[in-house]
């Protein structure tokens, strides 16, 4: 199947995962709007969610509330900070569960990340809804393996002045 018009979209997009492979592969940052296009292809966007991390110091504010100016619909939770002095922030387990409840009545979901920890999630939708799943990410700090298992895949590296500023 490929892209038609009239396919409804949900584009999840994983803001740490891109942001530190655009930081560490090419010193840049991420045009967040250039990747949304381009998830959504011409196609009938129902839904944008990107995923973020709250610091206590709160300087992603303004980050988030530009997401937002973009249509995305934005979720965070705070950074957790272990007695250790180890730190964790990650939305796998919630991007994963949005994937499957949202696939339900989406045609195409977007998954922008290229961790391959999302590979049971993607064949998960993929063979009970019969919903395509597209990434979005890095070649360079993306899973083989999850590219193999979607449907189509958009490496961001290809086109650095459409998606890095």
């Amino acid at each position: 199947m490929s892209k038609f018009k009239e396919q409804r979209v949900g584009v999840l997009v994983d803001i740490q995962n891109l942001y530190y492979s655009a930081k560490v592969l090419h010193n840049k940052k991420v045009n967040f709007k250039g990747v949304l296009d381009e998830g959504v292809s011409g196609r009938k966007l129902i839904r944008a969610v990107a995923y973020g991390i709250r610091t206590l110091e709160g300087s992603e504010e303004k980050f988030l509330e530009a997401l937002e100016k973009h249509g995305f619909e934005v979720r965070t939770k705070d950074l957790q900070i272990f007695p250790g002095g180890a730190k964790k922030g990650d939305w796998d387990v919630g991007i994963a569960v949005d994937a499957i409840k949202m696939s339900k009545s989406l045609d195409v979901i977007v998954l922008v990340s290229g961790d391959g920890d999302y590979i049971p999630v993607v064949e998960y939708v993929q063979n009970t809804t019969g919903c395509r799943v597209e990434g979005i990410a890095f070649l360079e700090s993306t899973s083989a393996k999850l590219v193999e298992r979607l449907d189509d895949f958009t490496n961001l590296s290809e086109n650095k002045r459409k998606f890095l500023i």
